[in-house]
C-alpha cells in the first residue's frame, strides 16, 4: 500500500514503470536503505488506447505524478530486436529496427546499448504514450523489459562452469535468455499461453543449444501458474531446474541495478 511509502522524500526515490498489455506495474525504490523495492500493479481497461489508460491511471495515482530522483519506463512488447554493439550507429536505428519488424503507425523506436553483453537492443514503443510520459518525466529513461534482464542475468550467468537458460514467463509467451558463463547465446520471446506450449519451447530450445541434462541449469521466473506440473514434467528431461528469487517482478528488480 501507498501508505507505506513517505512520498514527501520522493525526490530521494526511484520511480519504475512497466507498461504491459496485462496492465501496468510501478515500482518504488529509496537507494538510500537496503529495502527491496515497494511494487504495486494496476488493472487496464482494454477497451482503451495506451495513452488513454496511462491517463486515467495518472489521475488515479497521484503519486506517479511527484518529482522523482529517476524513472524507469519499461516496455514489455515483442517488438524488439538486436544488433552486436560494434556495427552500431545510432543513425540506422530505425532501419535496422524495420528490417526486422513491420512498420506500425504511431510508433518510436528506441535503444538501449548493453556494455557489458556487447550488443545494442533495439526496440518499439507507443509514440503517443512516449510522449505524454516524457512530458511527465523529462528525465525518463526508456528500456525494452530484455534489456535489463539481459544484464541480471548476465552477472548471474558468471557463477560456475555451466551453461545457463534463464525463463521470464508471462501469461501468453516465455522469455528465454541462454548463457555460456557471460556470453549471451540466445535472447528470444516465444508465443506460449499453457504449461504445455511452455515446456515444448524450453526443451526444444535446450536441445537445439545442445544443453547439458545433468549439468547445465534451467532458472524459472514470472507466471507460475501450473508450478508442479510444469516442473515436473521439465525434471523428468533436466536435473538442474530452479525457481528463482524473487519469481515475479524480475524485470523491476532487475532494472534498479542499471544505475
Amino acid at each position: 500500500m501507498t501508505e507505506t511509502i513517505d512520498f514527501s522524500k520522493s525526490e530521494q526515490y526511484t520511480l519504475s514503470i512497466r507498461l504491459s498489455t496485462d496492465g501496468f506495474s510501478f515500482s518504488v525504490l529509496n537507494p538510500l536503505e537496503d529495502d527491496a523495492p515497494w511494487i504495486e500493479s494496476h488493472a487496464i481497461d482494454e477497451s482503451l488506447s495506451l495513452t488513454a489508460n496511462l491517463k486515467r491511471t495518472y489521475r488515479e495515482m497521484e503519486w506517479l505524478s511527484l518529482p522523482y530522483r529517476r524513472v524507469n519506463v519499461l516496455s514489455t512488447n515483442r517488438r524488439f530486436t538486436f544488433i552486436p554493439l560494434d556495427f552500431f550507429e545510432d543513425e540506422q536505428a530505425e532501419q535496422i529496427f524495420y528490417h526486422n519488424h513491420l512498420p506500425r503507425e504511431n510508433e518510436q523506436v528506441l535503444y538501449n546499448i548493453l556494455h557489458a553483453s556487447n550488443v545494442v537492443v533495439l526496440f518499439g514503443i507507443d509514440q503517443t504514450a512516449y510522449s505524454f510520459l516524457q512530458e511527465r518525466h523529462p528525465q525518463a529513461r526508456f528500456y525494452s523489459q530484455t534489456a535489463p534482464l539481459i544484464e541480471f542475468f548476465s552477472n548471474k550467468s558468471r557463477l560456475g562452469n555451466s551453461r545457463k537458460m534463464y525463463v521470464n514467463l508471462h501469461k501468453k509467451n516465455a522469455d528465454l535468455y541462454c548463457y555460456e558463463r557471460n556470453q549471451l547465446l540466445l535472447a528470444n520471446t516465444y508465443p506460449c499461453a499453457v504449461t504445455a506450449d511452455r515446456i515444448y519451447y524450453l526443451l526444444y530450445i535446450w536441445k537445439q543449444l545442445e544443453f547439458n541434462q545433468e549439468r547445465d541449469e534451467l532458472h524459472l521466473s514470472g507466471f507460475l501458474d501450473e508450478k508442479e506440473l510444469l516442473l515436473g514434467e521439465l525434471r523428468k528431461y533436466i536435473r538442474q531446474v530452479f525457481i528463482m528469487n524473487p519469481v515475479e517482478n524480475i524485470d523491476l528488480y532487475a532494472i534498479n541495478q542499471c544505475e
